[in-house]
């Protein structure tokens, strides 16, 4: 794909509008939770940050994908939680302080582990076979940009401007629902040509990462007896992934959509499976998390 209005301007500032809105629901207290929920935080992040990206490199192992949906698959494992995955969290009755606190620290982390992982997968996967460079320090440098950067003006903004970060929440929630919902839908506007055949490629392993994550995030959670709010939290930040990031990534930074169609297909799923957990969890009586 190559570089145009979409990919260098609207993608980058769709993210930043996102990770500001982020932003104002973080307080610090959010960075100094993980002393409050030592285990359940350890497990979370774990689960994004380990578990996730082996679990997409064995879908890869399994279904065989292309090289370029391969990348696509461990790119959309590394990505951290988003918004979104708060927004489920909240209608699900998690724990959303838990789930607020994992997706800041692994939105940190990631700005570190996204550039490392996607790398290894460029090599592995895709090999000399295209023409796709990836420079390290580059694009942490970007990611850093697009993402923990608004997210510390969003923070700024509360800090001093509390009652508009309250106010602008539920807005910048749906908003960024909204602007993901649009870059999906675009994307598969895009390739409506030959739209049912990349469902059937795309579908199965996207679908397959997103379902065993979010089991996996349960199961082991319920290992550790966490309580049913955390264990709710814990398997939709592991399920749930910022696929827009990883769509900006691959449009804007490596310049190929091809890399990010896996992620809008994940969409999809993260709807249906999202939307389960609303609708399972979200319908108890609160008294009974515990």
């Amino acid at each position: 794909m190559k570089e145009n209005l979409l990919t260098t301007l609207i993608m980058p500032m769709s993210i930043f509008l996102i990770m500001v809105g982020l932003g104002l629901s973080l307080r610090i207290s959010d960075f100094t939770r993980v002393l409050k929920y030592p285990k359940a935080m350890f497990i979370g992040l774990f689960n994004q940050l380990l578990l996730l990206p082996l679990v997409g490199y064995g879908i890869c192992l399994i279904f065989s994908p292309t090289p370029l949906m391969a990348v696509g698959i461990m790119l959309l494992a590394a990505c951290p939680g988003g918004p979104t995955s708060n927004l489920i969290t909240y209608v699900s009755k998690g724990d959303i302080a838990l789930s607020i606190s994992l997706t800041a620290f692994s939105s940190i982390i990631t700005i570190f582990s996204i550039p490392l992982i996607l790398s290894w997968s460029l090599n592995h996967f895709a090999g000399q076979s295209q023409n796709i460079e990836l420079p390290v320090l580059l694009t942490i440098g970007q990611i850093f940009i697009i993402t923990l950067l608004p997210a510390v003006i969003g923070m700024t903004i509360r800090h001093y401007r509390p009652a508009f970060a309250k106010r602008m929440d539920k807005p910048s929630r749906i908003g960024s629902t909204i602007i993901y919902t649009a870059i999906i839908f675009g994307i598969i506007f895009a390739n409506k040509d030959n739209l049912v055949e990349e469902l059937i490629r795309t579908g199965p392993p996207t679908y397959s990462l997103n379902a065993i994550t979010m089991m996996a995030g349960f199961l082991l959670a319920s290992f550790f007896n966490l309580p049913l709010d955390q264990r709710i939290s814990i398997s939709i930040e592991s399920g749930i992934q910022n696929g827009t990031l990883a769509i900006v990534i691959a449009a804007s930074i490596l310049g190929n959509i091809d890399i990010g169609i896996p992620a809008a297909v994940y969409g999809l799923a993260m709807f249906t499976s999202g939307g389960f957990m609303m609708w399972f969890f979200g319908r108890r009586e609160i008294r009974e998390v515990a």
